[in-house]
């Protein structure tokens, strides 16, 4: 039984040896990074920076939903913040909810039209949209402004890219 015990405990000390890159904090209920999970419900009051912090991670672990929600309420705390606007317009982007995106580019044209961020940005949902021309046109307009950004040179070459495939209506793909 002692013998039994301690091999059991063996056993256990070698599984968590195995395991140390990897820390207990570095699970997850889903496949998101941890920092993804982080809880913010205090609904008393949300800091408009921890909102933004945890929408950006949100967006960069390709959980739109929720950083589109993160974004929006962001927005109702600071109704005139650029940052929230740009991250809920490029949220909506990626949902495809481009009724929404061109709302919020709307709203940030007179107070950061002029930026690379936003040229960047709305250059990308014109992509997204298929609209290849304007696209060309803000992502040029970035690239004045800054030839050396790299968002805006990855942007153009995607251009690139998608002038080299055929565009296809839908029904061309309904025998497959």
């Amino acid at each position: 039984m002692v013998v039994m015990k301690r091999l059991i405990i063996l056993a256990f000390a070698f599984a968590l040896v195995g395991c140390e890159n990897v820390g207990f904090g570095e699970f997850s209920t889903f496949s998101e990074s941890p920092g993804s999970n982080k809880d913010t419900s205090n609904v008393s009051f949300y800091p408009d920076d921890e909102l933004i912090v945890s929408a950006k991670v949100q967006f960069r672990e390709g959980n739109y939903g929720k950083s589109y929600t993160m974004f929006k309420k962001a927005l109702d705390v600071v109704p005139d913040d650029p940052q929230a606007w740009l991250g809920f317009a490029a949220s909506a982007d990626m949902l495809r909810r481009f009724d929404k995106a061109d709302y919020a580019y709307r709203k940030m044209q007179p107070v950061i039209g002029n930026r690379i961020e936003f040229l960047n940005n709305y250059g990308y949902s014109m992509l997204l949209r298929g609209d290849l021309k304007v696209a060309r046109k803000y992502f040029l307009l970035a690239y004045e402004k800054d030839p050396s950004n790299p968002v805006t040179a990855n942007n153009l070459e995607m251009l690139r890219n998608s002038i080299n495939f055929p565009r296809r209506a839908r029904k061309d793909l309904g025998g497959i």
